[in-house]
């Protein structure tokens, strides 16, 4: 998964996105964490969907930190 600034995607758009490899999520980011995901149409569906739920998770986890703390959610591993 690449990550690529929010603030150049808008500025640069496409031209931000051309050392993407064909078929690979991308995650914009902000100054406050991940802001969107963007899904290719195309590829591994299989293999992006376990990367973009892994990635979603930990951005949850990001925004909600007390609620995952009262969970005892902050002590899970990646496994």
């Amino acid at each position: 998964m690449r990550q690529v600034s929010l603030r150049e995607f808008r500025t640069r758009g496409a031209k931000a996105l051309e050392k993407v490899p064909e078929g690979e999520v991308v995650l914009l980011s902000g100054q406050n964490g991940p802001a969107y995901f963007l899904v290719p149409a195309i590829g591994d569906l299989a293999k992006m969907d376990e990367e973009l739920r892994k990635q979603i998770a930990l951005a949850d986890l990001r925004e909600n930190p007390q609620w995952a703390k009262s969970m005892g959610y902050d002590k899970l591993t990646m496994d």
